[in-house]
């Protein structure tokens, strides 16, 4: 009987083709929820960094007057250059020129007695314009004087006068002056004589001056004339050579 009990005893068979069962698996969200429920972290909150809902009144009224200035100087600008080149164009300037002819010394003196050195010369200037519709109004307040190195020999002035378009006028010019302590003075000119046999001298001229453009007068300028010049001798009463000069013009506003 036991015998064919153990025979109808029925032992499970494993299937080997048969895919393994697992585990019914439990959803890591439940239904109706989503991922981020079922999360423990606190909110989130962003951050922004504080705006100014208007930009400051000063800085931008600074601006803007920078602006404007530098805009209407812009403008000056322009309309000056235009101006300068419409006048340029019309008028077509010309610097004037001149020129040292004569050189008369009637009086270098040297004082015994306190060795003061007496100097008077009469210099002979031409001036030209050579320009067909400007004029030079020649003001007061002119200084001019004559220079040995750097030792002012006399000095004068030129008178007022009008100068007009295409004119050349010869000015006689008196110059006077007296030096302290004029014996180094003398014996140094009488030795630049005899090394070189010739003097050098500097003239100098500063001058105020009107331009005249056809009817309109312009407002006062400066200019200045520096001549060099060499000549033969320093002597009173002589008939003194200039052997050579020049001129060079240069205006000052």
């Amino acid at each position: 009987m036991s015998s064919m009990a153990d025979q109808q005893r029925i032992h499970p068979v494993l299937d080997v083709e048969a895919p393994p069962q697992t585990s019914p698996t439990v959803p890591l969200v439940p239904q109706g929820t989503s991922k981020s429920d079922d999360q423990s972290y606190p909110p989130f909150h962003r951050t922004y960094p504080p705006m100014n809902s208007k930009p400051p009144k000063k800085r931008s009224r600074c601006c803007k007057c920078l602006c404007w200035t530098l805009s209407l100087l812009l403008l000056l600008i322009l309309i000056l250059g235009i101006t300068v080149g419409i006048l340029f164009l019309v008028f077509r300037p010309k610097l004037p020129k001149y020129s040292i002819d004569r050189l008369q010394i009637s009086l270098f003196d040297l004082n015994s007695m306190d060795s003061t050195l007496s100097a008077t010369f009469n210099v002979t200037i031409t001036a030209r314009n050579p320009n067909e519709r400007i004029g030079i109004y020649y003001e007061g307040g002119s200084h001019l004087s004559a220079w040995y190195t750097e030792t002012k020999l006399c000095q004068g002035s030129m008178p007022k006068f009008y100068q007009g378009h295409r004119n050349t006028t010869v000015l006689v010019l008196p110059l006077s002056g007296q030096i302290q302590n004029g014996t180094g003075l003398i014996m140094a000119v009488q030795e630049q004589q005899q090394r070189t046999g010739n003097i050098p001298l500097r003239l100098r001229v500063s001058q105020p001056v009107r331009v005249k453009l056809g009817k309109l007068k312009l407002m006062k300028v400066k200019f200045s004339v520096r001549c060099g010049l060499v000549v033969d001798a320093l002597s009173a009463n002589n008939a003194i050579t200039i052997q050579s000069s020049s001129c060079k013009f240069r205006l000052r506003l």
